[in-house]
């Protein structure tokens, strides 16, 4: 397919992705990304013409996300998280925003602790948080897990591209840690926490493209809850922060759980932005 100005590249995306039930505004990425501009350059330069040599690729990728439901990161390989460009493919979760404020409630937590600390990320996939709290707090000591192989990869090349210093160990959870007798400060985690039951309500873009490993979390939700907090004691010091992403009707259980194991703890459940309960936080004496 040829175009002749990028105008009409755009107008052919857009009309194809609507016909498919997609959003318009994709047209306008996957354009940015094949020309390597950026947003205030396409808007200005819709009337020059369309460089032939890109057309095959930018029509290839509109129709893999128009007809297939693949997702616009995996077309781009890339995904902004807190202000930064971080690689993703099939092998992790897309970063969400509700994990920046993840993010941004440990930050508050250990704000004002000028003692070195001991950062743990539990299931890192692209290792966003914690290269994003490295890059943050660089007086941190920052490690992380993940059982699959695959995404610590794709979580060490962007530790490579953001110059992060952060330790990576293969491992269910906290296992690494307590092989190597490591004791964390902060064990923070956005952990598979969809249960298997509503595995058909899921859009085809996450049902199909984000890895199942990183989404659920057994036949409740919360196995991965379950198991983190039972490795703890093994991992915590005299004063351990314990921070999860949850789903939104997890709250209570979650809290439940950090509550029945360690009783002198008292768990905060925070909201994200759009009102849902989304993090659950505590200080483990």
């Amino acid at each position: 397919m040829n175009f002749h100005t990028v105008r009409e590249a755009r107008q052919w995306a857009s009309l194809f992705l609507e016909k498919h039930h997609r959003e318009k505004q994709v047209a306008d990425f996957l354009l940015i990304h094949h020309l390597q501009w950026n947003r205030a350059r396409l808007l200005a330069d819709l009337r020059e013409p369309f460089p032939p040599e890109r057309a095959d690729d930018f029509v290839r990728d509109v129709q893999a996300h128009a007809i297939d439901g693949v997702p616009l990161q995996h077309l781009t390989g890339k995904e902004s998280f807190y202000g930064r460009i971080f690689k993703v493919n099939d092998q992790v979760l897309i970063p969400r925003p509700e994990t920046e404020e993840l993010v941004e409630i440990v930050l508050k937590q250990i704000d004002g602790i000028n003692q070195p600390l001991t950062v743990v990320d539990v299931g890192t996939g692209s290792g966003v948080i914690a290269i994003t709290l490295k890059k943050e707090r660089p007086d941190l000591d920052v490690l992380a897990t993940d059982i699959s192989e695959g995404a610590l990869q794709v979580a060490r090349k962007n530790a490579s591209l953001h110059q992060a210093e952060v330790c990576f160990y293969q491992g269910n959870y906290l296992k690494p840690l307590i092989d190597k007798n490591i004791r964390a400060d902060v064990v923070i985690s956005n952990p598979p926490y969809i249960p298997l039951h509503q595995k058909d309500q899921l859009s085809e873009v996450v049902k199909n493209y984000d890895p199942s490993l990183a989404l659920f979390g057994g036949e409740d939700g919360l196995d991965a809850y379950r198991e983190i907090i039972r490795q703890l004691s093994a991992v915590k010091k005299k004063k351990t922060c314990l921070a999860f992403e949850i789903g939104y009707d997890q709250g209570e259980a979650v809290a439940g759980m950090i509550k029945g194991s360690f009783p002198e703890s008292s768990p905060v459940i925070e909201k994200d932005i759009n009102g849902k309960d989304r993090i659950v936080y505590s200080w483990i004496g």
